[in-house]
C-alpha cells in the first residue's frame, strides 16, 4: 500500500525553495521555473539531500502540470496570431520542425530508440512563451513586428508539440500497432478533439450563461467551475488514450474566451494563476530537479553538448530559413529564431512524463532539463544582441499594436495634457470616480470612464487592454501607485508615469521603483495651484525646443521647478509624449509647458 502521509516540512521546504528559487530568477531577468529548477537540483537528492521526494510530492506535482497547462490554455489568445499572420506560422514551423528533426536523429545516433528520439525531438522543438514575455517588455520590443512573431510562433509551436505528443503517448501505450490497432488509436483522438471542440464551442457557452444568473454568484464559484472542466477534459483526453495534460490544455483554450461574464474573469483567472503558478506549479518544477542526474556530465558529455548545440543551431537557423519567404529578411529571422530558443514549462513537462512511462531515461531526462536551462540562458543576450543589430540598421519595425493611454483623475491639467495628446489620435481614455468630472471629460470630447480605478472591470471599460501607457494624476498619490500597479500586474501595460504629491516622502518613490513606474512631470507636483491658475485662465502655455540632449530632470532643474509645469515632448515628427522623469529630450525635440 503507498503512503500518502503528508510530510509537513517536507512540502514546506519544498514551496520555500521555490519561492527563493524563483525570486532569484526574476531578479536575473529569467523566468522563475528555471530558478524552481536549478534549486531543486541543488536541495534534493541529487546534491544536498534537504528535500525529499515522496508518494504525496509525487500526486501534487500531477496536479500542478494540470493546472499549469490549463493556465497556458487560458493565456493563449487565437486572436493575437493574427497580428503576425504568415510571418507567425514560418517562424513556429521552422522553429519546429528543424530542431525537431535534428533532435531526433542525435538520439537516434547515439544508440537511442526511436519513441525516445521522438521524445527528445519534441522537446528540443518546444519554445517557451514565458521566457520571451518577461525579457520583451524588459527590451522595450512589446510594439514591435518581432514581438507579435514570437508570441505567435510559440503558440503554434508548443500546440503542435502537445498534439504530436499526444500521439506518440497514444502509441508507446498501445505497443506494437496493426492496421487496425492503427485506425483506433487514430479514431480515438479524432473524437476527443471532435467533442472538445463540440463541448467548447457549443456547451460551456450554455453552461457560462446559466451560471452567471445565478443569484449568489462569486468568484468562488467560477474557479471551482474551472475545476471540474479541467479535470473532466483531463480525464476525456485519458479515456481517448491520450494524456491528461492535452485535455488540460484543451480546457484553458476553451475557459478563456466561453465560460466568465465579462466583469468577473479577470478576477477568476487571477486567482487561478496564484494558486497553479504560485502554488501547485513550483511544486512540480522543483521536485522535477530531482531526477536530475550530474553525472551526465562525466558519462555523456558528448551527448549533452550535442543536443545543446542542435537545439540551438536548428531553432534559429530553422527559424530564420523558413522565415524568409515572409519577406522581412533573414537578419529579422535571426534574431526571431534568437527569441524562440528559449525551453521552459512545456518541455520539462514532456520530458517528465517521458521519464515516468519508461520512454526515455534518467540521463536523457537530466540532458533535457539542463539544455533547457542553457538555452533559457542564452535568450536575454541573444535576443538584446540581434534587435540591437536591427535597430542599427533601421530594421526593427514597429506596428501599431496598442497605442491607448489611460489618464486616471478629470482635472484642468489631465484635460490639457489629454489635448494635446489626442491631436492626431483620439487615443486617450479618461477614468474617474467624479460623475460631474466624468461628464465634464466628455463634454471636453474626451473617452471617460466613471468608476474606481482599483477595480479591474473599470479598467478594462477604460480600454486599460488596448493601451501603453497610464498616468495617474489624481491628487491622492496613493490612489495614483495602487491604480498603476493594477495597469502593470493586470493589463501588461508597462509605462506607467505617476503624480508623486511634494507631501510624498521615501515610500512613494520606493514603490514606484517597485513597479518600475515614473514620475509625470519628472518632478513632486502641488497639482492644485496649478488646476486653479489653467481654470481661471492665469496661464501661460509656451514652448521650448531642445538644442542639445538633455534629461528631462535636468531640464525641469534648469527652467526653475516652482515657475513650470512641462505637459508633453513633442518629437521631430509632430508625435507627442508625455513628459516624465525617466526620459530624454533629443536635439530638435520640443517641450511643452505651463508657467
Amino acid at each position: 500500500m503507498i503512503d500518502f502521509k503528508l510530510n509537513i516540512l517536507n512540502l514546506f521546504l519544498i514551496l520555500v525553495a521555490a519561492w527563493l528559487g524563483g525570486i532569484a530568477s526574476k531578479r536575473l531577468g529569467y523566468p522563475p521555473i528555471l530558478g524552481e529548477l536549478i534549486i531543486g537540483i541543488l536541495l534534493g537528492p541529487t546534491l544536498l539531500g534537504i528535500i525529499k521526494e515522496t508518494e504525496t510530492i509525487k500526486v501534487l506535482a500531477e496536479i500542478g502540470i494540470t493546472l499549469l497547462m490549463v493556465y497556458i490554455g487560458i493565456e493563449i489568445d487565437f486572436t493575437d496570431l493574427k497580428k503576425a499572420s504568415w510571418a507567425g506560422l514560418l517562424a513556429a514551423i521552422g522553429g519546429f520542425i528543424v530542431p525537431f528533426a535534428l533532435g531526433y536523429y542525435t538520439i537516434i545516433y547515439f544508440g537511442g530508440t526511436p519513441t525516445s528520439g521522438l521524445f527528445v525531438a519534441i522537446a528540443v522543438g518546444v519554445t517557451s512563451l514565458a521566457t520571451k514575455s518577461r525579457i520583451l517588455v524588459d527590451l522595450k520590443l512589446l510594439n514591435t513586428r518581432i514581438a507579435y512573431v514570437l508570441m505567435a510562433g510559440a503558440l503554434i509551436s508548443d500546440t503542435l508539440a502537445l498534439v504530436i505528443f499526444a500521439g506518440i503517448v497514444s502509441f508507446a501505450d498501445a505497443g506494437s500497432l496493426d492496421m487496425a490497432g492503427l485506425l483506433l488509436v487514430l479514431g480515438k483522438a479524432i473524437l476527443f478533439f471532435a467533442a472538445t471542440i463540440i463541448l467548447g464551442n457549443y456547451i460551456l457557452p450554455i453552461l457560462g450563461k446559466r451560471v452567471s444568473r445565478f443569484k449568489n454568484q462569486s468568484s468562488t464559484l467560477y474557479f471551482t467551475l474551472i475545476l471540474i472542466i479541467a479535470f473532466g477534459y483531463a480525464e476525456l483526453a485519458e479515456l481517448a488514450g491520450l494524456h491528461s495534460i492535452l485535455g488540460a490544455f484543451m480546457a484553458g483554450l476553451f475557459i478563456r474566451d466561453n465560460l466568465f461574464p465579462k466583469n468577473i474573469a479577470r478576477e477568476v483567472q487571477k486567482s487561478f494563476f496564484d494558486v497553479s503558478i504560485g502554488f501547485m506549479a513550483p511544486i512540480f518544477f522543483v521536485s522535477a530537479g530531482f531526477n536530475v542526474n550530474i553525472n551526465v556530465f562525466q558519462t555523456d558529455l558528448v551527448m549533452l553538448l550535442a543536443i545543446i548545440f542542435v537545439a540551438i543551431v536548428g531553432k534559429i537557423f530553422g527559424t530564420m530559413f523558413f522565415y524568409l519567404p515572409s519577406g522581412h529578411g533573414w537578419r529579422e529571422g535571426i534574431t526571431v529564431g534568437s527569441g524562440m530558443n528559449g525551453r521552459g514549462a512545456v518541455e520539462i513537462i514532456i520530458a517528465g512524463i517521458g521519464l515516468e512511462m519508461g520512454i526515455i531515461n534518467q540521463n536523457i531526462f537530466s540532458i533535457l532539463v539542463f539544455m533547457a536551462i542553457f538555452t533559457t540562458l542564452t535568450v536575454p543576450f541573444m535576443l538584446k544582441w540581434t534587435t540591437s543589430w536591427l535597430r542599427s540598421r533601421g530594421e526593427l519595425v514597429q506596428v501599431d499594436g496598442r497605442k491607448g493611454i489611460v489618464i486616471l483623475g478629470v482635472n484642468p491639467v489631465s484635460l490639457l495634457m489629454g489635448k494635446h495628446l489626442n491631436e492626431r489620435d483620439p487615443i486617450v481614455h479618461m477614468v474617474d470616480a467624479n460623475i460631474e468630472m466624468v461628464e465634464l471629460a466628455r463634454q471636453k470630447g474626451f473617452d471617460c470612464t466613471h468608476g474606481n480605478a482599483l477595480k479591474d472591470i473599470v479598467m478594462q471599460q477604460a480600454k486599460a487592454d488596448e493601451s501603453t501607457v497610464f498616468v495617474g494624476l489624481t491628487v491622492n498619490s496613493e490612489v495614483n501607485l495602487l491604480a498603476a500597479q493594477i495597469a502593470r500586474e493586470n493589463f501588461y501595460i508597462y509605462n506607467n508615469y505617476i503624480l508623486l504629491t511634494m507631501d510624498e516622502e521615501g515610500a512613494g518613490k520606493s514603490i514606484l521603483e517597485a513597479i518600475k513606474a515614473s514620475t509625470v512631470f519628472a518632478m513632486k507636483v502641488h497639482l492644485e495651484p496649478w488646476n486653479q491658475k489653467i481654470q481661471s485662465g492665469d496661464f501661460l502655455e509656451k514652448q521650448h525646443t531642445v538644442i542639445n540632449k538633455i534629461r528631462t530632470r535636468d531640464w525641469v532643474i534648469q527652467h526653475g521647478k516652482s515657475k513650470i509645469l512641462p505637459l508633453v515632448i513633442q518629437d521631430n515628427e509632430g508625435k507627442k509624449r508625455v513628459f516624465q522623469y525617466e526620459d530624454e529630450i533629443l536635439s530638435g525635440e520640443t517641450v511643452i509647458y505651463i508657467s
